[in-house]
Formats: C-alpha cells, structure tokens, sequence
C-alpha cells in the first residue's frame, strides 16, 4: 500500500514538474561587456539598460576594471553609463565639529552616455559580447 501511494507521489511530481517545464518568459540575453573613458577602462562605474519599447525588464549591473556582466530581456535597449568621482569632502552637520565627513562627488561621465544617453544596445537571446568606447570631451 505504501508503495502505491510513493508511485502516486512521484507520478504527480513529474506532471506538475512537466507543467512547470512549459511556461517559459521572455527570452534572455547574456552580455558581456567592456567600457572605456579615452582609452582606458572604466575603473568604477554602473551600466543601466531600460527597453526603448517600456514594455520590458530593465537590467543593470557595476563595472570594475572596465568589464560587466548582466543578464537582460531580448529586446531593444537604451543603454546608460555611470561613474562618480570624488572633488572634496564635506561635513553632514555643518554646524557641528564632531560631525562624520562624506565624500563630495560629481558624475565622470557625460550626459550624452547616461541622463541624455545616445547609446543604444540590441540584447539578443543567448550569450553575447558588447564594447562602449566612451569620450570625455
């Protein structure tokens, strides 16, 4: 009897485990990628992609030593590249002299590659590689 009720298990395991198999999402794509600021790699930064469509996932991953990694819907995308650098410091409470300093920080990059980005990427089902050569001037 209590083999019986294994088998029934298992047999239920396996059809709700199939169902499951069958509902697949949107496809995905692997990208790989290299970010350089006047031909040197981006040592910091963040990549942001958003769907030019609105219809999709938005993805997004940090740069360190210039390469990323991220995982992103098949689909059309704007891309957007940031990274800070620091100008100065300055207290939190300026009233007080046992206040904690904070790092002052402007945007590195320029607006033509984040807030007003020109960049465009086609994330494509599978793995894949993409380069950004970006100028400060």
């Amino acid at each position: 009897m209590m083999r019986l009720f294994v088998t029934a298990c298992g047999v239920m395991m396996l059809v709700v485990g199939s169902l499951a198999g069958c509902q697949r999402g949107p496809a995905v794509g692997t990208v790989e990628g290299e970010v350089t600021l006047d031909g040197q790699p981006l040592k910091e930064g963040r990549i942001a992609l958003m769907p030019l469509d609105g219809q999709s996932q938005t993805a997004g991953a940090t740069i360190t030593d210039g390469k990323f990694t991220l995982e992103a819907p098949a689909t059309n995308m704007k891309v957007e590249i940031n990274a800070n650098r620091v100008i100065g410091k300055r207290r939190v409470y300026e009233d007080s002299p046992q206040s904690p300093v904070v790092d002052v920080v402007e945007e590195l990059i320029p607006q033509r590659y984040n807030v007003n980005s020109e960049l465009t990427l086609e994330v494509k089902p599978g793995p894949q590689k993409a380069k950004f050569e970006l100028k400060s001037k």
